[in-house]
């Protein structure tokens, strides 16, 4: 049976998706916007994941944070908010009977935030020890390092939370300004997933987000690609693990390719059953982790692998990694491996959505995106439909030394792996 969604748009061209289940305990509203760091420009750059960290301080309604945070825990709700490169995301989670409460807190705090400049400067530090945080997590560090390798200075390639003296300049007048431009009616989906009636929802949000005034959508600047042989960039730092992403550019998540993508990525690093964690793990015992992932944009995309490993084995496991590319493109996948990827990736895909907040954000990452929505029944038919050769043209046509990538962060100086990084 398919998971029913039901898609709407509003007079003010505020898009809306319900997708109701009378079974679920629990009820997710989620409201995306299309803000996020590729709408920035350098003077600005950070600005977006710090806008959402503001919009928690105070709501004219609600002028404390205190006072969001007192009611929202007063039902017992999880809540929180999230940026990318793409979107901002604001959710909150309550059992079904709390949501109507819930929705309205969430709606105050997207629709009328004061912006206080005290809270403003006080926040400033708190972004920046979240820098830190990821400057002293090398596991996640390395993957803003390999997007500022492929990307280089444009918005696809500065980092999400941005730089300190940027941080440190933004003023309430910015804040003001950006969303003005980007916080409008016709770029916010409002997803509701879970246990709540769905005439009485639909009329809710028209009457909360009737209030969001309206204006000019400003758009991104696209992505420019250009690359013509492999790079590398290598960080040096004291540690007890090497973390590595290597892979290549891909493209964007408009492309019917995908779903072969994503096929190949779970072949090479989906699973404890996967070929990379066989050979680096259980036969070199030479990492913890390893996995392949695809991250397809609006205007480009990534397959890469990353891993962190034993100092000793790095350019050996470089080799595997590169010896695997290489297998993919010249050999057809067996049809056992076929199948077995393809049940791990609709198994996990389908698992994942036994929850609201999983199910809202599948359909509303979708819809922000520029995408069509559709359901995780017809996303499985087209993973199933995934052929060996179009695996292998996937690979033949990405995996190249034009478009090859290394990031690297260990106790290396004055060290390269140039010379073997080829397929």
């Amino acid at each position: 049976m398919e998971k029913s969604f039901e898609k709407k748009v509003l007079a003010n061209g505020l898009r809306v998706i319900l997708v109701p289940e009378s079974q679920s305990l629990a009820t997710t509203a989620l409201v995306l916007v299309e803000a996020g760091s590729k709408y920035e420009t350098k003077d600005i750059n950070g600005l977006s994941h710090f806008l959402e960290h503001i919009c928690f301080k105070g709501t004219k309604a609600r002028p404390r944070a205190i006072d969001i945070a007192s009611e929202l825990d007063g039902l017992g709700a999880q809540y929180n908010a999230f940026t990318s490169q793409e979107y901002t995301g604001y959710y909150t989670k309550v059992r079904n009977e709390k949501i109507d409460k819930a929705l309205e807190i969430i709606t105050d705090l997207y629709i009328d935030p004061v912006f206080d400049e005290k809270e403003i400067e006080k926040e400033k530090g708190v972004i920046i020890e979240e820098m830190n945080l990821y400057e002293d997590t090398p596991y996640r560090k390395i993957q803003d390092l390999f997007l500022g390798l492929v990307y280089g200075d444009q918005p696809a390639g500065w980092a999400v939370l941005g730089r300190k003296e940027v941080i440190l300049k933004l003023k309430r007048s910015d804040f003001l300004a950006y969303r003005r431009r980007h916080y409008l009616p016709q770029s916010t989906v409002v997803i509701v997933a879970g246990g709540f009636q769905k005439e009485k929802m639909l009329e809710q949000i028209e009457a909360h987000f009737s209030k969001l005034p309206g204006g000019g959508k400003e758009k991104k600047i696209p992505v420019a690609e250009s690359q013509s042989k492999p790079e590398e960039i290598i960080r040096f730092k004291e540690s007890d693990q090497t973390h590595l992403v290597l892979g290549f550019r891909a493209f964007s998540a408009f492309d019917e390719r995908k779903y072969a993508l994503e096929v190949l990525a779970d072949i090479l690093g989906g699973g404890m059953g996967s070929r990379l964690f066989q050979k680096i793990r259980e036969e070199m015992g030479a990492a913890y982790y390893v996995r392949a992932s695809t991250d397809l944009s609006t205007d480009h995309g990534l397959m890469t692998v990353s891993a962190g490993v034993q100092h000793q084995k790095v350019e050996a496991v470089i080799q595997v990694i590169l010896e695997e590319f290489n297998r993919l493109a010249k050999e057809r996948v067996l049809p056992a491996d076929l199948q077995r990827a393809k049940e791990h990736l609709v198994g996990n895909l389908f698992l994942s959505l036994e929850t609201s907040d999983e199910t809202s954000s599948f359909y509303g990452v979708q819809e922000i995106m520029g995408l069509e929505p559709i359901s995780p029944q017809a996303v499985a038919r087209k993973i199933q439909a995934v052929t060996s050769e179009e695996i292998q043209a996937a690979a033949k046509s990405l995996f190249n030394n034009e478009s090859l990538n290394l990031a690297l962060i260990g106790p290396f100086k004055e060290k390269t792996f140039i010379d073997i990084l080829k397929v």
